[in-house]
């Protein structure tokens, strides 16, 4: 009558990689060279050089990045980039300096956001939703089981 309830314990799912920042270039720190791989990264300090990684970049207001290029998943700027940038997502803050060129699914900005260069707005790749399509050909004996098939949406691609 009075038995405790047992109540499943919260999920702690840490977010997915490239949505929180795992390396942090603090702000008296100067670096050189290429940075590369999975994760996020906070720019404090000065970073000259390549960045090319799957997840987020965030340029603090005090940070600088001189490169050729940027390239990652979200580019968040809110200090001065000097750098063409590649990506699905870009912010320029409210603080934040461009002098590139912008490639980009997705772009916004803050007011008094500074940009001089080109913005390049990409389209998404279409997305796909799975069909099962049952194989009828399958002997009688044998287990029916349907096979997944990967289907772009009938909209995708197309103008409204």
């Amino acid at each position: 009558m009075f038995r405790r309830r047992e109540e499943p314990a919260p999920s702690q799912e840490a977010p997915p990689v490239q949505f929180r920042v795992t390396s942090i270039l603090g702000e008296d720190t100067n670096w050189k060279g290429e940075i590369s791989g999975r994760g996020g990264l906070r720019i404090e300090g000065l970073f000259d050089g390549k960045i090319d990684l799957d997840g987020i970049v965030i340029i603090d207001q005090k940070g600088r990045v001189e490169s050729d290029l940027i390239k990652a998943d979200t580019v968040i700027v809110g200090g001065s980039v000097r750098s063409d940038i590649e990506a699905k997502r870009v912010e320029i803050r409210s603080t934040g300096r461009v002098w590139g060129n912008v490639t980009t699914v997705r772009f916004s900005t803050e007011e008094g956001a500074y940009l001089r260069g080109k913005i390049q707005m990409e389209e998404e790749p279409p997305e796909l939703e799975i069909s099962e399509d049952p194989q009828p050909e399958e002997p009688q004996d044998l287990k029916k089981s349907s096979k997944l098939e990967l289907k772009p949406k009938k909209n995708a691609g197309k103008n409204s």
